[in-house]
């Protein structure tokens, strides 16, 4: 049967799907196992999510990793993603990172789990508690899969919950021609008001703390697209990484009237045109697994799936 160090990992699980003429019918399902409890499983599948009832399951393995990517490169990634996205307020516990940025975003408002808290794991759970109660905020930590699962079976006993299952996708640069290229992106240092409103009424809200994680980059571009003088899509862009660059993509945003034209994939591509201008070798964007929409969007430019991470939640 499965265990807690099979979270993170790619399986095939033979379900009972019903009953006919009193014998059982069985259907197969092969996904990563981003979820494991008494009493039911999740994978995160090529169709999206499967929760599994426990009892349902007849049978489940591991299968064998295709070209799964080495502890290193999940390490170099993760703080790729964070110099990205920068927590105004920062601490360490060892190698481990510890961010807040007045709740806007769960990436900036969580502990990053990644090397050594240098000190045994309950207690770096503990310290990760005590820091948010000093910032008045709920603990929240990142936990990359396979990487982080020890520290997923700690939270498990401490009855943390989680969110839904984030995919780290990536792409090599240069991508290939773009679509729409009569369509104007115009990349700017700095966001504008209209495109600093657009990443308020996704994100609902633009605190202080936002425009910094937002601005707070060294290399990084703000993509505008407008239409009779009204702007329609947005994108961001950072470049980031030790060793190899990395093209950080976030806030890929198409108006609602505007959407089904191809200007999410104009600002993509301008934005991995100037990535790749700025030294950057592949491009990197997290998705909720949930997200269908995005998901298809990106797998259509390339994107594969690097890991999965979820973010877990202290109970109140």
């Amino acid at each position: 049967m499965l265990r807690q160090q099979d979270v993170g990992h790619r399986i095939v699980v033979r379900r009972i799907v019903g009953i006919r003429e009193g014998r059982p019918l069985f259907s197969d399902a092969l996904g990563e196992l981003v979820e494991l409890s008494e009493t039911h499983l999740t994978l995160a599948t090529a169709q999206g999510p499967l929760r599994v009832p426990v009892a349902q399951v007849h049978r489940a393995k591991r299968v064998p990793p295709t070209r799964r990517p080495t502890a290193a490169a999940v390490v170099a990634l993760e703080r790729a993603a964070d110099e990205a996205w920068p927590a105004p307020t920062r601490d360490r516990l060892g190698d481990w990172l510890l961010r807040s940025a007045e709740g806007w975003t769960g990436r900036a408002n969580s502990a990053l789990p990644v090397g050594d808290p240098d000190r045994p794991l309950p207690a770096a759970v503990d310290a990760v508690e005590r820091w948010y109660a000093e910032q008045g905020q709920p603990a929240m930590i990142n936990t990359p899969l396979p990487l982080a699962a020890p520290v997923g079976a700690e939270l498990d006993d401490r009855g943390w919950g989680s969110r839904p299952p984030t995919l780290v996708q990536t792409v090599p640069l240069p991508l290939p021609g773009p679509t729409a290229a009569s369509v104007v992106v115009e990349l700017a240092t700095a966001p504008s008001e209209a495109w600093l409103a657009v990443a308020a009424g996704r994100k609902g809200g633009l605190p202080d703390a936002a425009r910094h994680v937002l601005t707070a980059v060294e290399q990084v571009r703000f993509a505008h697209v407008y239409a009779d003088g009204t702007l329609v899509a947005t994108g961001r862009g950072t470049v980031t990484g030790e060793g190899r660059r990395w093209l950080g993509l976030s806030l890929i945003e198409v108006v609602p009237v505007a959407r089904r034209q191809g200007l999410a994939r104009r600002v993509i591509h301008a934005l991995a045109d100037w990535g790749v201008s700025a030294g950057a070798t592949h491009a990197f964007l997290q998705v909720e697994q949930r997200n269908t929409a995005a998901v298809a969007l990106y797998r259509a430019l390339g994107f594969t799936t690097h890991h999965t991470y979820l973010t877990r939640v202290a109970p109140h």
